[in-house]
C-alpha cells in the first residue's frame, strides 16, 4: 500500500486571506496565490516517494459566496502548478452534516480507498483544528502549521511547525527513521 501526505488547501498550499485574525479562502482565480514554499515542498514530498493529495473544505460553495466551477478552476490551476496526485473537496457546510467535511475523516478514507493508501503510515498537514481532527480520526500522523489565527488551535497534533517547508522536513526525518531530528522542526 502507498503512503501519502494529505494537505489542506487554504493556509497550507494557497495563501489564506486573514481578516480580524480569521482565515478565509480565495473566492476567485485572481485572489488565489500559492504559498511561497508550496512548489518546492510538494516536489520534495514526491521525491520522497509519497503521494500528495489535497483534502479541502470549501463551504463557501454551500454558502453561495463562490460557485463550484470557480473552485474547480482553482483546483485545475493547482494541479498545473504543483506535483499533486489528486484533490478532494467537500462543498458542504456544517449544517449539512456530511461525512466528508473535516474534522470528519471521510475525504481521507475515500482517498485511501481510491489510491490504495495506508492511512496509518500517512500524514495530514493543516493549518486549522479541523484538519488535525480529520487526520487524527483517520489514524494519520498530524502536522499543524501554526499561522497564528484567532481561533481554536490544532490541539493534539503530533507536530507543530511554522511553515509547510518545516512540515516537509518533519516528514522526511520521520521517513528516514529519525524522530529525534523531526522534533527539531517541531
Amino acid at each position: 500500500m502507498a503512503r501519502a501526505v494529505f494537505l489542506d488547501r487554504d493556509g497550507v498550499l494557497v495563501r489564506a486571506h486573514v481578516r480580524e485574525g480569521k482565515p478565509y479562502a480565495p473566492l476567485s482565480l485572481d485572489q488565489m496565490e500559492l504559498e511561497t514554499d508550496a512548489q518546492k515542498s510538494v516536489a520534495r514530498l514526491r521525491q520522497s516517494g509519497l503521494l500528495s493529495i489535497v483534502i479541502t473544505n470549501q463551504p463557501d460553495v454551500a454558502r453561495g459566496a463562490v460557485d463550484r466551477e470557480t473552485v474547480e478552476a482553482m483546483h485545475s490551476k493547482l494541479l498545473e502548478f504543483l506535483a499533486l496526485d489528486g484533490i478532494l473537496a467537500c462543498y458542504h457546510d456544517d449544517s449539512d452534516e456530511c461525512n466528508c467535511r473535516k474534522p470528519k475523516p471521510g475525504m481521507l478514507v475515500d482517498a485511501a480507498s481510491a489510491f490504495e493508501i495506508n492511512l496509518g503510515q500517512s500524514f495530514m498537514i493543516g493549518d486549522r483544528w479541523r484538519d488535525i481532527g480529520a487526520g487524527m480520526a483517520a489514524g494519520c500522523t498530524t502536522i499543524w502549521i501554526d499561522r497564528g489565527y484567532d481561533e481554536p488551535k490544532g490541539d493534539g497534533a503530533d507536530y507543530t511547525v511554522s511553515s509547510l517547508s518545516s512540515a516537509v522536513l518533519v516528514i522526511v526525518a520521520l521517513m528516514n527513521g529519525n524522530p529525534h531530528l523531526a522534533r527539531r522542526y517541531d
